[in-house]
């Protein structure tokens, strides 16, 4: 039984992982398939509150409780800081610099966005 909560957390971890990905960069995709948006604006607008907040996202106690069920243990803050800030970003990140990033993920996917109405409205 151990096995498959280990699993299910491994999944967890990358459909979270998924999901930042989206909300980075999946205002792109609605350059190719404008539908796109009334998916992404509410994960990026979600994604912006979870950041601009410091709230943890929903999905990291669930990580956290199915590793406790698997035998492990889990981990203090959230998925940002464990998995993405490693990876990612320098040493020493700072809530400033956190809060410049969040900032620039939503003024990018505004230019996006912006594109997409020009080009449905305007035409190509």
């Amino acid at each position: 039984m151990a096995l498959l909560y280990h699993i299910a957390a491994d999944v967890v971890v990358v459909l979270h992982a998924a999901f930042v990905v989206f909300v980075i960069f999946g205002g792109l995709l609605a350059l190719k398939r404008p539908r796109i948006l009334w998916f992404h604006a509410p994960a990026a607008a979600w994604g912006a509150l979870v950041e601009f907040s410091g709230w943890p996202c929903p999905l990291t106690p669930l990580e956290n409780w199915l590793r406790e069920q698997a035998g492990g243990s889990s981990y203090e803050g959230d998925f940002i800081a464990r998995y993405i800030l490693p990876a990612v970003y320098p040493a020493g990140l700072t809530r400033e610099l956190q809060l410049a990033l969040g900032s620039l993920v939503v003024i990018v996917n505004l230019f996006v966005y912006v594109a997409v109405w020009r080009r449905a409205t305007h035409g190509p």
